[in-house]
């Protein structure tokens, strides 16, 4: 099954969305969960396990969930927002940890004695299971000589699973072309980014593929 983010996503009753990240096991190499969103809105997207997906028999490769819209919305909420002073860790949870974030500054607002008041920082974070990272569109691919090679395009899984390729998706809006690079060739998975043991040469040899895609208008697939 082929998993490429911005993909639509559907269920048994109907289009729920699309496929906006990925959430992975680093160590086993494992698709663990889908975050899908509704209409390009992440603050209700959802968390889905991945063993509920299908790839089905659509020819755009959209994602088939075997349960209803529904069903889905009445899954874990992924979004959350917290207001921090002096960037503390957003999320303390045994169970949860911080996936992909964004950070924007709050209003300064000075105070009337001799010590400057706390700069107040907002994060807007996915929250995700225990020891799994997250991967989106925007994620970047670095090689082994630590040169930026492009952009998390999607994977490729098996049966269990288990992820068999990444797609690199390189250039730019009139020149995307996708690379498929096997997953002996990935160093290391963590949030919002992925190692390769390819150097830039290596992976400039490989075949590639152009893409032919409209950018979708979401904030993160940008």
């Amino acid at each position: 099954m082929r998993l490429e983010i911005g993909s639509r996503v559907d269920c048994t009753d109907g289009t729920f969305g699309e496929l906006a990240d990925v959430v992975i096991d680093p160590t086993a190499k494992r698709v663990t969960q889908l975050v899908v969103e509704p209409d390009h809105d992440h603050s209700l997207a959802r968390l889905v396990p991945v063993e509920l997906a299908g790839a089905g028999t659509d020819p755009t490769g959209a994602v088939t969930l075997r349960t209803t819209v529904e069903e889905v919305r009445r899954l874990p909420q992924v979004e959350e927002v917290a207001f921090l002073r002096l960037d503390p860790v957003p999320l303390d949870d045994s169970d949860w940890d911080v996936g992909v974030q964004e950070v924007f500054a709050l209003p300064y607002y000075p105070t009337y004695d001799l010590e400057p008041a706390p700069v107040d920082t907002g994060v807007v974070y996915d929250r995700i299971p225990k020891r799994e990272v997250e991967i989106r569109r925007a994620s970047a691919v670095e090689s082994a000589d630590g040169h930026h090679l492009g952009h998390v395009d999607g994977f490729v899984v098996d049966r269990e699973d288990s992820i068999t390729h990444l797609v690199l998706e390189r250039g730019h809006l009139w020149g995307r072309r996708e690379v498929t690079i096997p997953i002996s060739a990935i160093a290391g998975v963590e949030t919002d980014a992925v190692t390769l043991t390819l150097t830039k040469h290596e992976v400039g040899a490989l075949p590639e593929i152009p893409v032919q895609r409209w950018p979708a208008p979401g904030r993160r697939n940008q």
